[in-house]
């Protein structure tokens, strides 16, 4: 497809690859010529402020022609079932908002890169995200956008390309809950829930430590199984950082961790989950990736930061810097939806050095600590959660990524009825 604009931006050049090549499998140029334009034969558009002929036109506003960054007035219409933004005014237009600018606006984050309230991780919040306000977080909106712009140009809204896929992730905080910790963290823990007159977790603690019971956390096997009954490619995101207030890992020195992960690594994919304290810190990062890549003998391409901390684009650029490929980070701890309004992976664009980059940006919709923890859900209601979600992604072909953690899967405490409600789940989005 030949496409007329009035230059050619980076901004332009990376939202329309991902529209076209990735979403919809369609080659493209640019021309600014309109000769050559006009005497094209083959598939054409336009894309500006007016269209040359007759030829499929899309209006657009000034946002991909730009470099700044600075507030946006979104002004969300009705379209379709749900809502758009960045309106045009043009009879001609092919989409009666700006298609493409309102991809850019989502994929890019270019609402997390202005002032807002973050949360006490220092998180860019879901309620800061004009999705939540519109109430359309649990919809691929760019998606179904997307789809509908095909539809309008008379092309596939599905190539053979496209297919629905279901990516399980397991993160990997701490591997056990009382195996392997070490003399002075049992011991500290033993105090604390005797001074808690908490007798019911010293008997568990003693069931595991003295081989009456099986770890809590240690739910592996458990995974395996479902892996080899559903033929699934999980990924592991394995915490290498050393113990801290919010990282309460098994050290990488221990043996028994370092065959866990070799063991892990035999049957799936593994990569960083970079500790809560390594989010300012690109010396210790870079530690951790390095332990991991030890313990593996391969190099780490895969990475979800721990506690979903991150801050853009400083995060993505110390991943860039590491040689970090694909990044599952994208998504929210306290919401369920599409942070990124998209179901699509996508490479990171850094607004700040206005460039493409080649980390690819895998958004997850679902994180079980989320309906659990911040929802409040019961193991029925998270269900219907997430198959509703499921069937969103469905519907555009996309990609399902689950976010579970191995202590879940364990169905001790607070997770009881967990790993039965997972195995439902993967019936489901098999």
């Amino acid at each position: 497809m030949l496409i007329l604009v009035p230059r050619i931006t980076n901004r332009l050049h990376y939202t329309f690859d991902f529209v076209f090549r990735t979403m919809l499998g369609v080659t493209f140029q640019f021309t600014t010529d309109t000769n050559q334009f006009r005497d094209y034969e083959g598939p054409k558009m336009s894309y500006g402020d007016t269209p040359l002929w007759d030829e499929p036109f899309q209006k657009s506003v000034k946002l991909l022609f730009e470099r700044d960054i600075y507030e946006q007035d979104l002004k969300p219409i009705d379209f379709l079932d749900g809502k758009a933004f960045f309106p045009v005014y043009s009879h001609r237009s092919l989409m009666p908002f700006d298609v493409f600018s309102a991809t850019f606006f989502l994929i890019s984050r270019y609402e997390e890169y202005l002032p807002q309230i973050r949360d006490q991780y220092g998180r860019f919040t879901p309620e800061s995200s004009c999705l939540f306000r519109l109430g359309l977080l649990t919809k691929p909106l760019v998606d179904v956008w997307v789809q509908e712009l095909a539809k309008r140009l008379r092309l596939d809204p599905f190539p053979a390309t496209r297919k629905y896929h279901f990516q399980p992730t397991y993160d990997v905080d701490a591997a056990w809950a009382y195996l392997h910790k070490g003399v002075l963290r049992t011991v500290g823990a033993y105090a604390r829930d005797l001074m808690a007159g908490d007798m019911e977790e010293v008997r568990r603690r003693n069931q595991v430590l003295f081989k009456h019971g099986r770890d809590p956390f240690d739910s592996f096997d458990f995974q395996l199984q479902l892996q080899e009954a559903f033929h699934l490619k999980p990924i592991y995101f394995i915490h290498c950082g050393d113990y801290d207030t919010n990282d309460k890992s098994i050290s990488i020195r221990k043996d028994a961790f370092r065959k866990l992960i070799k063991h892990l690594g035999d049957y799936a994919d593994v990569g960083i989950h970079p500790s809560f304290s390594s989010y300012l810190d690109p010396v210790r990062l870079r530690m951790e990736v390095e332990r991991l890549s030890e313990v593996l003998n391969r190099e780490i391409t895969k990475s979800r930061q721990h506690f979903l901390r991150m801050t853009l684009p400083r995060t993505y650029q110390r991943l860039i810097e590491l040689d970090i490929q694909d990044d599952y980070t994208m998504g929210y701890a306290s919401q369920v939806g599409f942070r990124a309004g998209t179901a699509t992976a996508f490479r990171f664009y850094d607004l700040d050095n206005d460039i493409a980059t080649s980390l690819t940006i895998h958004p997850f919709a679902v994180m079980d600590g989320t309906l659990r923890d911040y929802l409040n859900l019961s193991v029925n209601g998270a269900y219907d959660v997430i198959s509703k979600v499921v069937d969103e992604v469905r519907k555009v072909k996309g990609t399902f990524v689950y976010l579970t953690h191995n202590e879940t899967l364990g169905g001790q405490k607070r997770w009881q009825g967990w790993p039965e409600m997972y195995r439902k789940i993967l019936e489901n989005c098999q």
